[in-house]
């Protein structure tokens, strides 16, 4: 029978330890086409907080019983290209090439024993992302990121080009430049043409970008004069992911239709939406690497295909879909192995995140890696509903709800859980249903959760994606506010203990929500934005611009600038609020965790602040992701008065009356 006590005080078998220890997230799957010889191995890379925050390739074959590490100690395969990364490696023919974090040169390993090799020169500032190896021009083509060491020593900002590698001799051509930022040079399987994604200030790759193809020289060393051509998007239209069929005819992904829809580019120019579908397989690309449809290679017509993260197959030719059981609710990072088989990552509320393996006819799904092992009974797990609730000017707002669950305890029956809202980040992202155990660590301590998809958040369609456009700092915050009001209303909640927490953007929306409304009762930002024109004038190439369509070019909006800044409103804020920030970040710079809690712990009201050492954007080492974690519990536990259960990290909070 379950013990009855006051919710936040149950004790729980989620530590953050437990979080963050024997843990990796994967980054991406490849499987190497190069040789036939090599396809029944699936290759990804996983991020392993245990080992501070390094990025490893790992590979397993159809029949070997474990998985192989492939990157050395020494050694992280992690880029940082537009300062996010992804696309940190690609194999071929059984080598694996990959950009070391270090020093951001491209290395090429010829076995899982054997050294890295550097293939691109040391101190040029050059980095490398999103590369592909063409094994008929036997050249590497990929989007190199130039910090002017050597070249441009008086460049205010970081060129971006496509080039083409010879990895015999290292020498490295500029195929396309001019534009500011570039994406997916993929190579049709003739050696013939080469597509490419690019796009400009101030948009980011989910306003308005083009596909432009070209033919490739012979040599493969570089493009023939005259030949580069737009093939697909502008006007506001988003285009992705090109590749070729084995016909050597175009796909993409564009929202021509308002969603991301799969594309074919027909031999008489004709752009024939092969699933015209209010669902979306695109997504927005803060990272390189994503892939949410690949072809069986044996060239049936046959392409694996995500929509809305369902897995499914759609035939070229006939146009027939049929969606693929895997037994997880949903996938990202597709690669189609050949031999009826798909590997790809799949997820569910009720388990981690797995590379599988899946044959698309049986159904049969093989888990290759697990991102997490725990012996946790389900009972304990939270299971989220997909709920929406009116917002603001007549609109609806998406989310989705854990309440509190443990099955050692119970609330009494006269009291309500707090909540605690989480704001994703970008803020062009979305939250999905996946188990993840930083909300179970809440809910299995009495916490409810309501992970928000704002206006703004992808999935729904370009007009919720644009509704965020000028309207960062409103719309997001209407619809946090309003959706822990909603639950509120519905007594699922108790009113009086309202929480709200976010990293990056979504830190950024939670100080917005404390500083310009009044209905959450304590704040975690977790690396957040505090001053809009701080984060204008002191930010990374990729981002620059991104606040012209989310507030307004800068300087010229430089008075709603002001206004949406929350480090001008303290005189707004009216309850507690607790900041952690990493030392080393370059996109949003401590000095604005700093500036907020100064103002803050001035004003009286009870704060704290913790910076993580050797710590970027987003926490990656185990230690720091516990602290922060505990942290912000041992936060809320001091300023609503309840005892938690466990306390491993105590914080010094400022200004608390005890």
């Amino acid at each position: 029978m379950a013990n009855v006590s006051e919710y936040g005080e149950w004790k729980s078998p989620i530590s953050s330890k437990l979080v963050s220890e024997s843990s990796v997230k994967f980054q991406e799957v490849h499987v190497d086409k190069g040789s036939e010889g090599y396809a029944d191995i699936v290759y990804w890379s996983e991020l392993r907080f245990d080992e501070g925050g390094r990025y490893v390739i790992c590979s397993k074959k159809e029949d070997q019983a474990d998985y192989t590490s492939w990157t050395p100690e020494g050694f992280n395969a992690r880029n940082r290209v537009h300062e996010y990364g992804g696309g940190a490696f690609f194999v071929n023919n059984g080598t694996v090439y990959f950009s070391n974090f270090s020093d951001q040169r491209m290395y090429a390993q010829a076995s899982p024993e054997s050294k890295p090799e550097a293939i691109t020169p040391a101190d040029c500032g050059w980095r490398f992302a999103d590369g592909t190896f063409s094994t008929k021009l036997g050249r590497i083509f990929c989007v190199r990121e130039d910090h002017g060491v050597v070249e441009r020593k008086e460049a205010k900002e970081a060129q971006n080009t496509i080039v083409v590698i010879n990895p015999t001799n290292q020498q490295q051509n500029i195929l396309a430049s001019g534009c500011d930022f570039y994406s997916t040079p993929r190579v049709s399987p003739d050696g013939s043409k080469i597509a490419w994604v690019q796009w400009n200030h101030p948009n980011m790759p989910w306003d308005s970008t083009e596909i432009w193809v070209a033919d490739v020289d012979s040599s493969g060393d570089s493009l023939v004069p005259g030949s580069s051509k737009k093939i697909a998007g502008g006007n506001e239209n988003s285009v992705m992911l090109p590749s070729w069929t084995s016909d050597n005819e175009l796909l993409y992904v564009g929202d021509q239709s308002d969603w991301w829809n799969l594309y074919h580019v027909t031999k008489s120019g004709d752009h024939v939406n092969l699933r015209e579908v209010e669902k979306e397989c695109g997504m927005p690309n803060w990272i390189f690497g994503w892939q949410t449809y690949d072809q069986d290679p044996s060239g049936n017509g046959d392409i694996a295909v995500l929509y809305a993260g369902e897995l499914g197959i759609l035939n070229l030719r006939t146009r027939e879909y049929r969606t693929v059981e895997t037994g997880f609710k949903s996938h990202e990072f597709l690669a189609f192995q050949g031999n009826q088989k798909i590997c790809g990552v799949g997820g569910s509320p009720t388990q981690f995140p797995c590379v599988i393996s899946v044959n698309t006819n049986s159904g049969n799904t093989e888990v290759l890696r697990e991102s997490k092992k725990v012996a946790i009974d389900k009972e304990y797990f939270s299971i989220p509903t997909e709920i929406k609730w009116p917002t603001a000017n007549d609109a609806i707002s998406y989310g989705y709800f854990y309440p509190p669950k443990n099955k050692d305890f119970t609330g009494p029956e006269d009291s309500l859980p707090p909540l605690l809202v989480r704001v994703h980040g970008g803020p062009t992202s979305r939250c999905s249903s996946n188990l993840s155990l930083t909300y179970q660590y809440f809910t299995t301590r009495g916490f409810a959760v309501l992970d928000v998809n704002y206006r703004g958040s992808t999935g729904y369609g370009k007009q919720y994606r644009n509704a965020l456009r000028m309207n960062w700092g409103i719309t997001d915050v209407e619809d946090c506010c309003s959706g822990a009001q909603f639950l509120a209303d519905q007594k699922k909640v108790d009113p009086a203990r309202l929480c709200i927490d976010g990293g990056s953007a979504g830190g950024y929306t939670t100080l917005a929500c404390l500083a310009f409304q009044d209905v959450f009762k304590a704040g975690a930002s977790h690396y957040g934005v505090a001053d809009c024109e701080a984060l204008a004038a002191d930010t990374h190439k990729f981002e620059s611009r991104y606040l012209d369509n989310l507030i307004g070019p800068y300087p010229q909006a430089k008075a709603t600038y002001q206004e949406r800044s929350p480090i001008h409103h303290i005189k707004n804020f009216n309850c507690p609020l607790a900041l952690f920030q990493g030392d080393e970040d370059k996109i949003v710079p401590p000095n604005q965790a700093e500036m907020m809690y100064n103002a803050i712990k001035e004003k009286g009201l009870p704060t704290v602040y913790v910076l993580f050492q050797g710590e970027q954007h987003g926490f990656r080492k185990a230690e720091n992701v516990q602290k922060a974690l505990d942290g912000e519990f041992n936060f809320y536990s001091q300023v609503f008065g309840f005892q938690a259960a466990d306390t491993h990290y105590q914080l010094d909070v400022v200004n608390l009356k005890k």
